[in-house]
């Protein structure tokens, strides 16, 4: 890449009546940052103080150069390339640029092409975590060069890299799910279902509804009958409660097999969660219904493997075996005294 071009610098008490070219800013330790002279602003005998009050002594003066983009110029272009559906941007500042959800729904980067931007070095995007939901009006990233110009050179390879969008809000698509409790304790009515409530809030919160919920004893054909039942009526999700431990009356795993659904995954290197089962069922058509064998956990944790994984299937990611060992990386909650997710570190995979 070729290097900066020549810069001019000219002392503040000779630059009455200069343009500056770039934003000068002022810190006020604990309090603020922000320009106190905006680029393209002409320098007066009484603004000569306050440059001296933030440290500047000498200020940068260049006029136009062959084959080099002023920063404002460049983060904008960087924008037009990182930003995919769903994401809005506002005006330079101080040479970066903001991107916004324009939506609620699960915030996608595309990671591995993220590494190879910032490498290309002289300029940056600095993004939140991939696969976390953000609401709509959130900041989620923010680009900008280093250099006051860049070389057209180097911001071409940086346009060359983004043949797609780095970074997207995907929405949540409102499904229709069916919700089957196991347990002869339950069915029986030996003891009130609690696991019903906390899921019909997780799934209101989300955007989608409950069609109904069926209560089943720990008989293997009556659980596969329920999951059945409930895709032939168009359900888009057949969440299984109970029956997901090892003990020997736990038949949950067997009934969504017998149901006819395809084992994704039994076990998750997610605490908590590690009980959990993803299965397919074929619908016919195309359709393929998601059956999730949800663990104990989801009942009383604020957050468990299920806010790990049900907004993906809802933005209509296939989510592979391969996806649920990633979470091994940041998949162990510490169980704070007072919960802050998703403002922490639990599913934070990259």
């Amino acid at each position: 890449m070729s290097g900066s071009p020549p810069v001019q610098t000219l002392s503040v008490h000779e630059a009455v009546g200069s343009m500056l070219c770039h934003d000068i800013t002022r810190i006020v330790p604990g309090e603020s940052k922000g320009p106190v002279f905006r680029k393209g602003h002409i320098v007066t005998a009484e603004d000569i103080p306050v440059l001296l009050s933030v440290g500047k002594e000498y200020i940068y003066v260049f006029s136009p150069h062959p084959g080099f983009v002023h920063e404002d110029e460049a983060a904008l272009r960087l924008a037009a390339v990182f930003a995919g559906a769903n994401i809005g941007h506002g005006a330079p500042s101080e040479g970066r640029v903001n991107f916004t959800a324009t939506c609620r729904g699960l915030l996608r980067i595309d990671v591995p092409r993220l590494t190879q931007v910032n490498s290309l070095g002289e300029l940056s995007l600095s993004t939140l975590h991939s696969l976390q939901m953000v609401e709509k009006g959130r900041v989620v990233a923010g680009t900008r060069v280093v250099p006051l110009l860049i070389a057209e050179e180097r911001l071409q390879a940086a346009e060359a890299l983004c043949t797609e969008p780095l970074l997207e809000v995907l929405p949540l698509r409102s499904m229709r799910v069916g919700i089957v409790t196991t347990g002869s304790e339950i069915y029986h009515g030996r003891i009130k279902d609690a696991f019903g409530p906390v899921l019909l809030e997780k799934f209101g919160a989300l955007g989608s509804s409950v069609i109904d919920q069926r209560f089943t004893s720990d008989d293997v054909d009556m659980t596969s009958s329920a999951i059945r039942e409930f895709v032939a009526v168009g359900a888009d999700m057949v969440v299984v409660t109970g029956g997901m431990s090892v003990d020997p009356d736990d038949r949950t795993p067997t009934a969504i097999r017998a149901a006819g659904a395809e084992i994704v995954v039994y076990g998750a290197p997610v605490y908590p969660g590690a009980m959990f089962l993803l299965a397919r069922i074929d619908a016919g058509k195309g359709r393929a219904v998601p059956v999730l064998g949800l663990p104990g956990c989801v009942m009383y944790h604020k957050a468990s493997i299920f806010d790990l994984i049900v907004p993906r299937l809802m933005a209509g990611l296939a989510v592979t075996a391969e996806d649920i060992a990633k979470l091994g990386h940041g998949g162990l909650c510490t169980n704070c005294p007072t919960c802050h997710y998703p403002v922490c570190a639990f599913g934070k995979t990259s």
